[in-house]
């Protein structure tokens, strides 16, 4: 697995991902076609998509990004920096915890805030998440995940099962 298989696959169940092809998905998140292509064969692999790689086994993902994500690609926080919002900095998570104390961002030039650093799953996922709300959404609730507090873990869990179970 790799970072972007991640991102291809929460693209896959955004409003907007749902029945793209890969073309149109890697166009959406600025990647190329073939790392689309090779993202969706190492998940069919990994049993995160099914056969056809057209429909994202949402059960298996979920349970991925609970247990293992923090694991498989961590984060830690890092230098005071300005950037697009992310973990409990952004919606839903700012809100479900208000929680003002620390802000984290994904390094941009073209964000708006200011924050403690946290590495994005994909280079260009502070661009892509400007097309795509549901998407941003999505990668928010996963950055609380992979920086690995308790509480804020517990949070996005709840809020991802709800998503997941709406997709």
């Amino acid at each position: 697995m790799k970072p972007q298989d991640v991102v291809v696959l929460l693209k896959k169940l955004t409003p907007q991902g749902r029945g793209m092809l890969g073309k149109d998905i890697a166009s959406s998140l600025q990647i190329s076609a073939s790392e689309v292509s090779e993202a969706l064969e190492r998940c069919r692999i990994a049993g995160l998509v099914d056969e056809s790689k057209k429909d994202v086994r949402k059960l298996a993902l979920m349970e991925f990004l609970v247990s293992g994500l923090k694991y498989a690609f961590p984060v830690e926080a890092g230098r005071m920096i300005r950037g697009v919002p992310t973990a409990s900095s952004a919606s839903p998570m700012k809100e479900l915890l208000n929680n003002n104390n620390e802000l984290y961002v994904w390094p941009s030039k073209t964000g708006n805030a200011r924050g403690q650093a946290v590495t994005p799953l994909y280079p260009t996922v502070p661009n892509a998440v400007a097309q795509d709300s549901e998407l941003y959404q999505l990668l928010v609730l996963v950055d609380s995940l992979r920086l690995g507090r308790a509480r804020e873990a517990g949070v996005a869990r709840q809020k991802l099962e709800e998503i997941f179970n709406r997709a």
